[in-house]
């Protein structure tokens, strides 16, 4: 919960639109202003507080009990020009909090932790418990002095501008070891322990076996991701417990997956229990990974037979591709989820052209692979190879990435062992629309006029198609050197259907710096005037030139009315 506190007209005004926004993320205090401070302090998980910083600090100074559990802070000015990050700018995620508020109030976040002040991910914000020396291990980062990366185990992290030697080090690490001096310790989620337990198995004996089994094999439990069992056991009271205890989820899975797994060690006694053979090896195999510790049994002081098994594997960290669609050109149509991403990627690919548009937004330590024109399945390949690595990549595109873009061969080469999002972008047709005025008003199509990878006899079969059910054409690729008669014998083909007058929009680098744009018809538009950085929409048989704007009504009936 956000706690919500101000003590002027002027910052009430700006409360209550927060208030309004997030209305189940915020509460309002009221009263006297220390009262409320100290009230939301103790209650919620972040404050706005709409006065002077120094009136902030002098109210929440008595109140700090430590980085880890004090409550993020910002703080607003009268004026609603700033939103600053006054207290817990990572740990208490103040310093998002700040950009968020500063976006729903048009105001500017002002955030002065050093590692996001100069675009570094902050070690304790990556999403894994860290050990060690963050500050100075940090510190060295944004001194530039030399910070090892030592990776024992792949997981997909943020860029970090690291080195192959250096005095200090960042380890990713699943084993239960103390960090050295000048080290930071990543524990990212790579264990899986499987469970298997009679009925009514005390958690005490459940908890300690997995305690127990983790620290003999020198296995950290901050690395484990869940546990695993049979669905016969999804309400174990002992296994519900003790995966609780431990901050996992628990993962169950039917009786007929697990006895599909081939486990080392199969057993007649939970055959007959509940339909597998195995279940602690077998829960804990099915997602895949290394078999890092057998079947096992608990200990029971009393010498009575065990009630609980566990079986412990590593399962690789799973790479990351993002195919991000860069929109068409202008940096302010590039989307706030595209610039995430290319800041979350440690590994960059794409078209040199449109690698130097975004180089400005990428973080420190970002590996960028750029290639020019004609190398799209190359591209792809490097990019799902880099993420089958273990890496974050962002794989770049202009438009949307699935519109005549990178995606399609992305998704074609990439299988179920690595994660793949999908970013989109706005296209070049929306992009041409919205300079146009609104061509795409009722139902529409883009086609692709170069026949580099598809026959002309089917693009056309398309056209046509496309002419006879009267829906308003995009033609991407529509005319290079090259390629200079397949646009005459489209246009010629829709003239057989739509009169000469059909109005026709050509828009050129549309949003770009040198953006052009004219309306034109069916009969008039020179296909010589046209190129590869140009998009033609033709409309249908409803679209007018309406106040020099080009727009296809949403519905045909206004063509029955009276004129």
């Amino acid at each position: 919960m956000i706690g919500l506190i101000s003590a002027t007209a002027a910052g009430a005004a700006a409360r209550d639109r927060l208030a309004a926004a997030w209305p189940d993320r915020t509460r309002v205090y009221e009263g006297p202003v220390p009262d409320a401070v100290r009230s939301a302090f103790a209650e919620c998980e972040q404050l706005v507080c709409f006065l002077a910083t120094g009136a902030v600090v002098r109210l929440v100074a008595p109140l700090l009990a430590g980085k880890t559990s004090d409550p993020g802070v910002v703080c607003v000015d009268e004026g609603g020009r700033f939103a600053v990050s006054l207290l817990g700018g990572h740990g208490g995620g103040a310093n998002d909090l700040a950009r968020e508020v500063a976006g729903l109030l048009d105001a500017e976040p002002v955030v002065t932790t050093a590692t996001d002040a100069v675009g570094l991910p902050g070690l304790d914000t990556l999403g894994l418990p860290v050990e060690g020396d963050v500050a100075a291990v940090s510190r060295a980062l944004l001194d530039g002095e030399a910070v090892a990366l030592r990776a024992e185990v792949a997981w997909p992290l943020p860029p970090l501008p690291v080195a192959d030697e250096g005095r200090y080090t960042i380890r990713v690490t699943d084993r239960l070891v103390e960090p050295a001096e000048r080290e930071v310790l990543l524990r990212p989620p790579t264990l899986v322990v499987g469970v298997g337990a009679s009925k009514d198995a005390p958690v005490e004996e459940v908890l300690a076996l997995v305690e127990d089994t983790l620290r003999e094999a020198g296995l950290s439990a901050a690395s484990l991701a869940e546990l695993a069992t049979v669905d016969a056991k999804a309400e174990e009271p002992g296994i519900v417990a003790a995966a609780r205890r431990l901050g996992v989820p628990l993962v169950t899975y039917g009786a007929g997956e697990l006895a599909r797994v081939e486990v080392p060690n199969p057993s007649d006694a939970p055959l007959d229990a509940v339909g597998t053979p195995s279940v602690a090896e077998a829960a804990a195999l099915l997602g895949g990974g290394e078999l890092l510790v057998p079947k096992r049994k608990s200990r029971r002081a009393d010498g009575r037979p065990a009630m609980a098994t566990c079986a412990v594997v590593r399962r690789p960290g799973r790479g990351r591709l993002a195919v991000v669609g860069l929109g068409p050109g202008a940096r302010d149509l590039l989307t706030p989820r595209a610039e995430a991403e290319l800041r979350r990627a440690s590994v960059l690919v794409g078209l040199d052209q449109y690698v130097d548009q975004v180089r400005d937004l990428l973080r420190p330590g970002t590996r960028v692979l750029e290639s020019g024109l004609g190398a799209e399945e190359e591209r792809a390949r490097t990019a799902v190879a880099e993420a089958r690595a273990g890496r974050a990549v962002a794989l770049i595109g202009s438009g949307d990435a699935g519109v005549y873009a990178m995606a399609s061969p992305a998704l074609a080469e990439a299988s179920d062992d690595i994660d793949v999002v999908g970013v989109p972008g706005v296209t070049a047709a929306l992009a041409a629309g919205a300079i146009l005025g609104a061509p795409l008003g009722h139902d529409h199509v883009s086609i692709s006029l170069s026949d580099l990878h598809t026959p002309w006899e089917v693009i056309e079969r398309r056209v046509r198609a496309a002419a006879e059910a009267d829906l308003v054409v995009t033609f991407y690729n529509p005319r290079s050197r090259g390629r200079d008669w397949q646009l005459p014998k489209a246009l010629a083909i829709l003239a057989e259907h739509r009169a000469p007058e059909t109005p026709v929009g050509v828009v050129r680098n549309a949003s770009r710096a040198d953006e052009s744009s004219r309306l034109t018809t069916l009969a008039a538009l020179d296909p010589a005037t046209v190129d590869m950085m140009t998009v033609v929409t033709v409309g249908n048989t409803a679209t007018r030139e309406i106040a020099g704007r080009m727009v296809t009504p949403r519905g045909y009936r206004w063509q029955e009315e009276p004129q």
